[in-house]
């Protein structure tokens, strides 16, 4: 099993579709087709339904899994033998949430593997580094937004649902006619303008209650039973649940980018976006496989 026939697999689970994969691998569509044939004969699975659109088996979502980590460390292999020399200055961007859960192990294992790269990083709300990022200050940020295409300049990492998290006692505020009381980052964030935008479409009424600007802060208000959030699917900690559906109007999906200065083609940068595209699309896609909606 080559590394070549993983990405084709990758290439074809992301984008749901043949063409788009062999656009995506430089290769023509009929030569996609036979990696993946080439591939479930192998393994002895069927990994997509070829129907009208493509889509994963239960096997291929499972198949997945496995691939995104293989891949993720056959390309940091790459990156330790074939560039040990890489130095540099690299200054990274991205918001606090991620930074707690999916990126510290991530940048480490970078650090290891380049020790001459020195990594500045930055947390700070999605919009502030947008700022920063537009201003020169940042390299490389870790945005979020309601669609892929508001940077398409951006590479896309992952999209999740963004839904509402309580306790379960707080689920009775949500019947009792009151105004729902609300756990949120203070502006600018997208997790509140999306929170707020979808409760006044709704004409339900809202007050926040608690305003921290740091996941643990809004997660330690939630298991206080102090009022409801909004969260990534994959971010609900343990002692807090999602709110059943129907019960509050739906959040549309977060999709989350990495954006990198056009302009500067330098090594160390261009390694480090790789590296993170890989890691942690390696990690949300085994989260996923975990988390229970």
């Amino acid at each position: 099993m080559d590394n070549f026939s993983l990405e084709c697999f990758i290439a074809t689970a992301e984008t749901s579709s043949f063409t788009k994969a062999a656009e995506r691998m430089n290769r023509t569509q009929p030569a996609i087709t036979q990696q993946i044939s080439n591939l479930e004969k192998k393994i002895g699975v069927v990994l997509f339904n070829r129907d009208k659109k493509v889509s994963l088996t239960k096997d291929g979502e499972l198949f997945l899994s496995y691939a995104l980590r293989i891949h993720a460390l056959y390309q940091e292999l790459l990156d330790r033998f074939k560039s040990p020399e890489l130095d540099g200055e690299v200054r990274v961007g991205v918001p606090e949430d991620f930074a707690t859960l999916f990126l510290a192990d991530v940048l480490i294992d970078f650090s290891r593997i380049h020790p001459r790269v020195f990594l500045n990083v930055e947390c700070d709300l999605t919009l502030n580094l947008m700022r920063r990022f537009k201003n020169g200050e940042l390299d490389l940020v870790i945005v979020k937004m309601s669609s892929a295409d508001e940077f398409p300049l951006g590479v896309e990492i992952w999209k999740e649902p963004l839904v509402w998290v309580c306790r379960h006692e707080a689920l009775a505020h949500i019947h009792d006619n009151s105004a729902i009381p609300l756990v949120l980052s203070p502006e600018p964030c997208v997790y509140r303008s999306r929170a707020i935008a979808a409760l006044e479409s709704a004409n339900i009424r809202w007050r926040v209650v608690y305003s921290s600007p740091s996941y643990a802060g809004t997660i330690a208000a939630v298991k206080a039973n102090m009022g409801i959030t909004a969260l990534p699917l994959t971010m609900i900690p343990d002692q807090l649940q999602r709110v059943p559906e129907g019960q509050l109007p739906t959040l549309p999906d977060i999709h989350v980018s990495l954006l990198k200065r056009s302009e500067k083609n330098d090594a160390a940068i261009n390694t480090l976006t790789q590296f993170i595209v890989n890691k942690l699309s390696s990690q949300v896609q085994a989260r996923n496989q975990t988390t229970i909606p």
